[in-house]
């Protein structure tokens, strides 16, 4: 009877150090920075003079889902230098993603790629506390005449380092793509 006595005891404690252990060791993982829905990336360009605004837009109303976005392309004039300003949102939940972009500026840069004979340069205008550039605020300049495509890629945690990533270009930068939008560019 002793020894069932001292083995029922010894069961009982040794569940009940698993128990303890067990609940010592539940830490909560850390939250994952969820991406947000992005459903509008619009462009603004107005002329450093003021007499031209013009808007670049895409619209997706479901975000990821199957109804395919809409894009707003423009003209731009000729030999003309531009103060741009790009704002992304979530229109379905009315929040403003630009602002969290901004906030977590070490975490984001929007590329551009001009391709296809498109007259156009830029230049970033704002940057992170590292001095890398953002792209929520860049001047652009048109030359002569030409069309051509600007697309415009924000990213997630690119590697800003990498070569080419601070003069706009994505090919080396890495992370994760939040919203990728082409717009046909007249310049006229």
């Amino acid at each position: 009877m002793i020894l069932q006595n001292l083995k029922f005891l010894r069961n009982f404690f040794l569940l009940g150090a698993v128990v303890l252990f067990s609940q010592c060791n539940t830490e909560e993982p850390e939250p994952e920075n969820e991406e947000e829905l992005i459903t509008t990336l619009e462009m603004v360009f107005e002329s450093v003079d003021g007499s031209e605004t013009v808007t670049f837009r895409l619209y997706d109303e479901d975000g990821d889902g199957p109804i395919e976005p809409v894009v707003t392309n423009g003209s731009l004039s000729a030999n003309t230098d531009y103060n741009v300003e790009i704002e992304v949102r979530n229109d379905i939940e009315n929040e403003d993603i630009t602002e969290e972009v901004s906030e977590e500026a070490l975490e984001h840069q929007f590329f551009f790629t001009i391709a296809n004979g498109l007259n156009l340069d830029f230049a970033y205008d704002d940057a992170d506390e590292d001095g890398n550039p953002i792209g929520i605020e860049s001047t652009f300049s048109t030359g002569d005449a030409s069309n051509g495509s600007l697309t415009v890629e924000l990213r997630h945690e690119p590697n800003k380092s990498a070569a080419g990533a601070v003069d706009g270009d994505p090919a080396n930068a890495g992370g994760e793509t939040d919203i990728q939008a082409t717009f046909t560019v007249v310049i006229e």
